[in-house]
């Protein structure tokens, strides 16, 4: 955690800082642009090389071959049946690639990537020494912390997440009018373990907020996660994540075929729908609880937080057919009432335009040739 544990305050659980002591007015300040938040739950990969972008390109969901320095994407790591094995952030600064993941993937992906390189010119390197925190951008933190951001090649390391809005070659399958994720504007700078001592101690603690803050945002802006919303069936579809990790019109990858098929022609098997909670039980379920739709079960929570405005609030991954409505969640012996909302549809996908054949059986009889012949007498 590097100095932000020393901050008064500090709740920590493990080596996360859970919150630093008022989790909901810590969620509306960041909210509002005006805390960060340390994130001991993801580390850095560097992949270095001239090779780097054009290697990563050839290998990932995401067109990253002419990334221009200090631009950011994401970029999934599929396989061969299109499922998701790997997520990562992604940042070039014209000299190194950085690679933000999730705490409990980054290993296996840097392991992945250095067993892919054969003879690239590239290395890849895990970058345990460094320390993460992330921010809503626009707001009074913004500038302080990317003043504070490592440059070791001249480029302040601050990765923009692209779920704010559908990227290039993406596409999004929810159909709301005002997506959530318009307003979350999320940004994480990389520091060195120096650079984040001296900002835990240039700060006030009204300036910190928890991951439990982050997380409810996060939630809140449909945001899908390796951690938590993967699992060894996840594909890109289900949680609408071609919406900024996949680019759908590039060349071929591991696992492309599926995408391009699911994409036009079939329907994810499973969706991801958010869930307003009622919070009158005071229980919040743990990821992993079962969904009902009555007596059937139709999926699992992923992701569970407090907001400081909805109150109880889920992702949950749901069977495709799972009916459209209220729902149940089952926790302790106490069934949670749940309202959906979905986000990917049931009917995602089939996006081309294929032209449905007549079966052969509802052919109409064919005509009599010689009435199109002209005097025929007939």
């Amino acid at each position: 955690m590097s100095g932000f544990d020393q901050v008064d305050g500090a709740v920590a659980e493990g080596d996360l800082i859970a919150h630093f002591g008022d989790v909901f007015r810590e969620q509306r300040r960041l909210a509002d642009g005006a805390a960060l938040a340390p994130l001991g739950d993801r580390t850095v990969i560097e992949v270095a090389g001239p090779e780097r972008l054009s290697w990563l390109d050839s290998i990932t969901s995401q067109a990253v071959g002419r990334l221009a320095p200090g631009d950011s994407t994401e970029l999934l790591v599929l396989d061969p049946q299109g499922r998701v094995e790997h997520a990562a952030g992604v940042i070039d600064d014209g000299e190194s690639t950085w690679l933000i993941a999730d705490d409990g993937d980054a290993e296996a992906l840097a392991g992945w990537l250095t067993r892919m390189k054969f003879r690239t010119q590239a290395t890849v390197d895990l970058r345990s020494d460094l320390v993460l925190v992330g921010y809503i951008d626009g707001g009074v933190i913004s500038a302080t912390a990317t003043a504070a951001a490592f440059a070791p090649n001249g480029a302040a390391l601050v990765w923009s997440d692209p779920w704010q809005r559908i990227s290039v070659g993406g596409h999004q399958y929810s159909e709301v009018i005002e997506h959530p994720a318009a307003d979350y504007a999320w940004r994480v700078a990389i520091l060195t373990a120096e650079q984040a001592d001296a900002l835990a101690a240039s700060l006030d603690r009204e300036a910190f907020a928890g991951v439990l803050a982050a997380e409810a945002l996060r939630v809140a802006a449909w945001r899908p996660r390796w951690t938590t919303e993967v699992d060894e069936r996840s594909l890109p579809h289900e949680s609408d994540w071609i919406r900024s990790a996949v680019h759908l019109s590039k060349g071929c990858y591991r696992g492309q075929e599926t995408v391009a098929k699911v994409h036009n022609l079939g329907h994810p098997p499973r969706r991801l729908a958010a869930l307003h909670l009622d919070g009158s039980d005071a229980v919040l379920p743990e990821p992993g609880t079962a969904v009902f739709a009555g007596d059937d079960e139709v999926g699992h929570l992923t992701s569970v937080a407090r907001h400081h405005e909805d109150g109880p609030i889920a992702l949950a991954i749901l069977s495709r057919r799972a009916p459209i409505g209220d729902l149940v969640v089952r926790a302790d012996g106490i069934d949670i009432a749940a309202s959906q909302q979905v986000i990917v549809p049931a009917d995602a996908g089939a996006t081309a335009d294929v032209p449905r054949l007549t079966r052969l059986s509802r052919r109409p009889t064919a005509p009599d040739p010689r009435d199109a012949v002209p005097g025929n007498g007939s």
